[in-house]
């Protein structure tokens, strides 16, 4: 998108957030299912998305992108949700099936609030990215099958310690930055 049209596109968005901050706010999700067929995790990804050859990261309607349910396009906020409930589904089923928990289905969501007046450029006080990220399961056990709490309480401390993108959201790794042939190590906006 050349530049003249993107800033066309995002100058009422813009206007809007500055006389509106509420209309920034938005709750992004993911949700993901699972069943007692295999150790994985299928995610809710709209119609045009799934038949797409490639999944394409684009810009959030709320920052001038076009709606993904036509264009096929997630923003990389959505991508992320995706990941972490995707992530956080297969674990929750490896540790039951590690603890001998029969879950029948269930469904993984993962949420997260952003301003996009931050993103945007809108107020340079407003944060840019997720301020907030919500992980919530449901599950459903075989017919019959008893389980009790303690059981259930330790599938959830296992699951949150064991899930690599939560784990990695949570830590707050070092991110390494390379920049026309010059490394710059980065840690979270500060440079080192």
């Amino acid at each position: 998108m050349a530049s003249a049209a993107l800033r066309e596109k995002q100058a009422p968005i813009k206007a809007s957030y500055k006389s509106d901050p509420s209309s920034a706010l938005v709750t992004l999700s993911s949700k993901g299912t699972i069943d007692s067929s295999s150790i994985t995790c299928k995610l809710d990804t709209g119609r045009q998305i799934q038949g797409a050859k490639a999944k394409l990261a684009g810009l959030h309607p709320k920052a001038g992108g076009d709606d993904p349910e036509i264009s096929g396009e997630l923003c990389s906020g959505d991508m992320l949700l995706e990941a972490l409930a995707a992530c956080a589904g297969v674990t929750l089923k490896a540790v039951a099936t590690a603890l001998d928990i029969p879950i029948k289905s269930g469904t993984v969501t993962a949420e997260g609030d952003l301003d996009f007046r931050g993103t945007m450029g809108v107020d340079r006080e407003a944060p840019v990215g997720f301020q907030g990220i919500r992980l919530g399961f449901e599950i459903k056990l075989e017919d019959g099958a008893e389980v009790d709490e303690d059981k259930i309480e330790k599938l959830g401390k296992l699951t949150e310690r064991y899930c690599v993108v939560l784990q990695t959201i949570v830590k707050k790794p070092e991110v390494r930055n390379s920049e026309d042939g010059i490394e710059r190590g980065l840690a979270w906006g500060q440079k080192i």
